[in-house]
């Protein structure tokens, strides 16, 4: 059975994966003329100028508290999201680059999603059912087959572990960012890419790598406003519906959309990896879709804020029907209905 519920967050994180994976191949054709970490800086200073951009401009034209602000307390896990998926990971990532096989990293960066359920499932408590693991493993396995070149060299050394850590701090990075899920994705955005874009780009010019043209520098921050800043801010609005879990586990199919579009945009020849993984992706997305967790359970009282609709957990009314935000309060109240770890089933699972 399909979650209603659940399919805007489901588009929201699949397009979030797609727009990512699209940055993969144009990164490619843009790599001819910038160097690695200018490039990642570059990216990640596009998408925090864009979110900022784009907040004036809905100011303008929605009310100022459309979404609800990050707050004082909002701050630890923002700083959380920054240090670990921001800075920490990129270097490790660039240590293990640096004496690991391509075969080798882009294998073990699918490790990214795997991390990312564990941390939710051990160390949050998020609900993982049954169903997910079973999409979680038809996905991985899908990118695993995406990812593998048998004719490429391939080794594991301690510089791989430094590959494997980047993906645990990114599963770090998603998870923190999922407590922040119910604010103002442009602010979370523009936070994320100016911090981590300024340190990549300081990074760059230390290791003495040089400034591109100014067009190609722009086009750059172009695709990263687009493929990382939009990405990261559906993203986290599906977060507020699925989770970290199921967020992570649909953006998983990032390498199965970049090769997608990679057949398309470098008219590069499909091998037969991409025929074997297709199925396992669309299965393991459906399998998501129609997953099935119902359940008698109690809201205990909360008083939050957030952008939200009148509905059954809304049910307070005061002549606003759009998506709009302000502090409410929810009673205590026990029923049973289909629903994904969003930010008002959250409780624990005995």
């Amino acid at each position: 059975m399909i979650q209603k519920n659940s399919i805007g967050p489901t588009l929201q994180a699949i397009l979030a994966a797609g727009l990512f994976g699209a940055s993969a191949p144009l990164s490619k054709l843009l790599l001819v003329d910038i160097q690695p970490v200018m490039m990642a800086g570059l990216l990640y200073l596009g998408s925090g100028i864009a979110a900022l951009l784009a907040s004036r401009l809905r100011g303008w034209i929605l009310p100022k508290d459309a979404e609800a602000r990050l707050s004082r307390a909002d701050l630890p896990w923002l700083l959380a999201a920054l240090l670990t998926g921001g800075v920490a990971a990129p270097i490790l990532l660039m240590v293990g680059l640096a004496g690991t096989s391509g075969a080798t990293a882009s294998l073990l960066l699918n490790f990214e999603s795997v991390s990312t359920t564990l941390i939710a499932a051990l160390i949050f408590r998020e609900a993982i059912g049954n169903r997910l693991w079973i999409a979680l493993a038809l996905i991985t396995l899908a990118s695993i087959l995406l990812s593998w070149h048998p004719a490429d060299a391939w080794g594991f050394s301690w510089l791989a572990v430094a590959v494997l850590g980047a993906c645990l701090l990114w599963g770090l990075d998603n998870n923190f960012t999922r407590h922040i899920s119910a604010r103002d994705p442009l602010a979370i955005v523009a936070i994320k890419g100016l911090g981590a874009g300024t340190f990549s780009f300081v990074l760059s010019l230390v290791l003495g790598e040089s400034f591109p043209a100014l067009p190609i520098a722009l086009t750059a921050m172009l695709v990263g406003a687009v493929c990382y800043g939009v990405s990261i801010a559906l993203f986290v609005l599906a977060m507020r519906g699925l989770g970290a879990a199921r967020t992570g586990t649909l953006f998983a199919s990032a390498p199965f959309i970049g090769a997608l579009l990679s057949l398309l945009i470098l008219r590069e020849t499909p091998g037969l990896s991409f025929y074997l993984a297709t199925p396992l992706m669309l299965v393991g997305v459906i399998v998501l879709l129609v997953e099935d967790h119902a359940h008698l359970h109690t809201h205990e009282f909360l008083e939050h804020e957030h952008a939200h609709v009148h509905d059954a957990h809304h049910p307070h009314s005061h002549g606003v029907i759009h998506h709009h935000n302000h502090p409410h309060r929810h009673e205590t109240n026990t029923h049973s209905h289909n629903h994904a770890p969003d930010l008002h089933h959250r409780h624990k699972h005995h």
